[in-house]
């Protein structure tokens, strides 16, 4: 029994320490540590970087070239056989050239509209995986609390346990109960002792989680609990799907796919029209031939072309980009769908929430008052048996975990709310 309790004051340590740490320090931690949303931030950047390589397509090329030739003629002979002589050169030829892309048929600019678009589809997808990490994180820290209240519950039912058997022993030697009661009371504590070695295992896996998405837990902090969201939600279901219409990453990421998807169809279209490109390409040339040294030459040259493919390669593209296009339009349709199914399910789910920690903390007032009546009617041997006391020991201990994940229930039915609503990210939090 003792091993118990010290293992039972180590576990604890923690949570009563002298610091705290709050959701929102556990959020603000995962914001800046947590390696998806490192990765998502990563490909933030190659985006931007991607705009920057299609607006490059506008400006002009410079391209510098140089080359070098030795020549070492071996033999050379005229025609009636008798030897010529031999005159090799060492030409070097130097340019710059400067090319500007006049007419492309819109690809350029539909080409940049799309890496726009591309930026923007990393940003929602960025909110979107912040979303899904902190809703992971919320799980965790609140996981972590419970599993610790859970502990605490089964400690204090061993402890009482533990105390029931030592009296229902000393009533057996005094022939007050029989041994079938105290067996009862063996088999209660047994069950105690059972469920309270699970909650330390719970506490470990609860650990492990909460390592894993938020971070290291400090032993000298503990784990502040709360039971309302620590940011305003939706105060209706009406609110919350104006809300989720106008941040839902998963609507904007359809959005902006199925924009992009029109994009690609003027580009597939933009390969079938023709191009102009101009240029000016100034070259010098050093021992040119035998008889010309030096020479510096300045070209100005306009190029249009216009490609012409068989076998139906470029209309085969433009009727596959939209299929896409399609697609992506009914995936759209989709997402507003699955958009309000999930923000009317999110609500439903808070306000049954809410009722049933309501009714749950009726239950454990009901429960507390029937086992101290039956405790004390126990020990003042006024026709109560011992199972009576057990079982309704039992219906308090299971009240209060009750109680303990209904109120974890409440709190993470809010902030699934919010983050069916599109909130659930770092700048809502107030996390940067």
């Amino acid at each position: 029994m003792k091993k118990i309790l010290l293992t039972a004051l180590s576990l604890f340590a923690f949570t009563f320490s002298a610091s705290a740490a709050s959701l929102t320090d556990a959020l603000k931690i995962t914001f800046q540590n947590n390696l998806e949303l490192k990765a998502e931030r990563k490909n933030l950047e190659v985006q931007r970087e991607v705009l920057n390589i299609s607006k490059s397509d506008f400006f002009p090329t410079l391209t510098l070239s140089g080359t070098k030739n030795f020549e070492n003629t071996n033999e050379l002979t005229n025609q009636d056989g008798s030897d010529a002589s031999i005159t090799d050169t060492d030409t070097m030829t130097s340019s710059v050239k400067l090319e500007q892309t006049l007419i492309d048929g819109s690809a350029r600019s539909t080409k940049y509209e799309k890496s726009k678009l591309g930026l923007n589809l990393s940003e929602a997808k960025l909110i979107k995986k912040e979303q899904d990490v902190f809703m992971k994180a919320i799980e965790a820290y609140t996981g972590l609390i419970l599993a610790y209240e859970k502990l605490s519950i089964n400690e204090e039912n061993v402890n009482l346990l533990q105390r029931q058997f030592e009296i229902d022993n000393a009533r057996l030697s005094r022939a007050q109960i029989t041994a079938t009661d105290l067996a009862q009371s063996q088999s209660s504590l047994s069950g105690a002792q059972a469920g309270y070695i699970g909650a330390q295992n719970n506490i470990i896996t609860s650990k492990l989680a909460y390592e894993n998405i938020i971070g290291p837990i400090n032993t000298d902090e503990k784990l502040k609990k709360i039971y309302n969201s620590e940011v305003l939600i939706p105060s209706s279901l009406i609110e919350a799907k104006k809300i989720s219409e106008q941040k839902s990453p998963d609507l904007i990421i359809a959005e902006i796919e199925y924009g992009q998807s029109e994009l690609d169809v003027k580009i597939a279209r933009s390969d079938l029209s023709p191009t102009a490109k101009l240029s000016l390409e100034r070259s010098y040339t050093d021992d040119l031939s035998a008889t010309y040294d030096e020479r510096e030459k300045d070209v100005l040259q306009a190029t249009v072309s216009w490609p012409f493919q068989f076998g139906g390669k470029n209309k085969s593209n433009i009727n596959k980009n939209l299929q896409v296009k399609g697609m992506k339009k009914l995936l759209l349709e989709n997402a507003f769908r699955n958009n309000t199914q999930g923000v009317t399910a999110a609500w439903s789910t808070l306000e049954s929430s809410k009722s049933l920690l309501r009714a749950v903390q009726s239950q454990v007032k009901a429960a507390e008052i029937a086992n101290e009546g039956i405790s004390f009617e126990y020990e003042s041997g006024l026709n109560r048996s011992t199972f009576d006391v057990l079982q309704s020991r039992s219906n308090l201990i299971n009240a209060k975990i009750n109680l303990a994940e209904a109120e974890r229930n409440y709190l993470l039915a809010q902030y699934r709310l919010l983050k069916s609503a599109g909130l659930l990210n770092s700048e809502y939090l107030k996390l940067r």
